[in-house]
């Protein structure tokens, strides 16, 4: 199976849900034994916005990524972080 794109799949879901779309940054730390580290940098305006209540939209956008990581028998890990100004 071919390799996805983590990091344009997670811009992609990121940039319709915020106020700053040209702020959202997502960067691959590191892909080590099939797991993909992302940090994913948000204005600070933002950062409620795509965490969302209780973690309700931080949750959806981990189980989006993890349904398109299992058909390549990969994991992803998504850390949130708002950016220092």
């Amino acid at each position: 199976m071919d390799n996805i794109n983590y990091v344009s799949l997670v811009t992609e879901i990121i940039k319709p849900l915020v106020s700053h779309p040209e702020d959202v940054n997502v960067n691959q730390v590191s892909f080590i034994d099939n797991v993909c580290k992302l940090e994913v940098l948000v204005n600070k305006d933002d950062i409620g916005r795509v965490i969302g209540k209780k973690g309700r939209v931080a949750s959806s956008i981990r189980t989006i990524v993890h349904a398109a990581a299992i058909r390549c028998k990969q994991n992803v890990e998504i850390e949130f972080v708002n950016e220092e100004e």
